[in-house]
């Protein structure tokens, strides 16, 4: 079985013929959404979907860099139930920490059981457009994800900025459909890079089908 480092406690393994992403698993022996795992050097790696995981989506489509790290700080906006977190959890270690921002109920009642698991997770129940809301509820992160399909995501992803250190990375996952259904998908990412520029430096951007239809992930630094 041969591996190729991506980041900190993140591997391309080469199983059966077949290349896979894998994260080392922070709580071995348990998975979060029925995930492959794989030993490599007796130490358990979960395998990263990228059909389940924009992250792992922009990861399999070869983005430029993936600024996470073990001990780092990572504001997540929009965590869902965890599937993504999970894999950032893994990376951040046990040294890390994730503030995961999420508005359902019903998806952070499954967030919170996780955190159980993960001590590094630290679930808030806000929208990720209310900044003021949580502002005394986090640090400024290394790192900030966002996966939210609003109208004004651009505009929550950039009111986040706040929380970004300087020198540090984001990355927004924007679905144009969210956006404006009237308007070619590539039309929505356009006008969405341009409002970016405003406010950041771009690093890089990547489509990602096959594994979401009318998504575009954008890498950048806030100089």
């Amino acid at each position: 079985m041969k591996v190729s480092r991506v980041v900190d406690n993140c591997l391309w393994i080469l199983n059966k013929k077949r290349k896979v992403l894998a994260t080392k698993n922070l709580t071995p022996g348990k998975t979060v959404y029925g995930e492959p795992v794989l030993k490599v050097k007796n130490k358990e790696y979960r395998v990263w979907n990228p059909n389940r995981s924009k992250l792992g989506a922009a990861i399999h489509k070869g983005i430029k860099k993936i600024p996470i790290n073990q001990g780092n700080i990572v504001l997540y906006l929009g965590s869902a139930s965890g599937t993504t977190v999970s894999h950032v959890s893994d990376i951040v270690g046990s040294s890390g920490l994730v503030y995961c921002v999420e508005i359902a109920p019903r998806v952070m009642r499954d967030l919170v059981f996780l955190a159980e698991e993960r001590k590094n997770l630290a679930p808030i129940l806000e929208s990720a457009a209310l900044t003021k809301n949580y502002e005394n509820l986090v640090v400024q992160a290394d790192f900030i994800f966002q996966d939210i399909a609003q109208k004004d995501q651009a505009r929550i992803f950039i009111k986040n900025k706040r929380f970004l250190k300087k020198g540090g990375y984001a990355m927004i996952a924007v679905k144009a459909r969210s956006i404006d259904v009237t308007k070619k998908p590539q039309t929505v990412f356009d006008e969405v890079e341009k409002e970016l520029r405003k406010h950041f430096k771009i690093i890089d951007k990547k489509r990602l089908e096959p594994f979401e239809k009318d998504h575009s992930l954008f890498l950048v630094k806030n100089e």
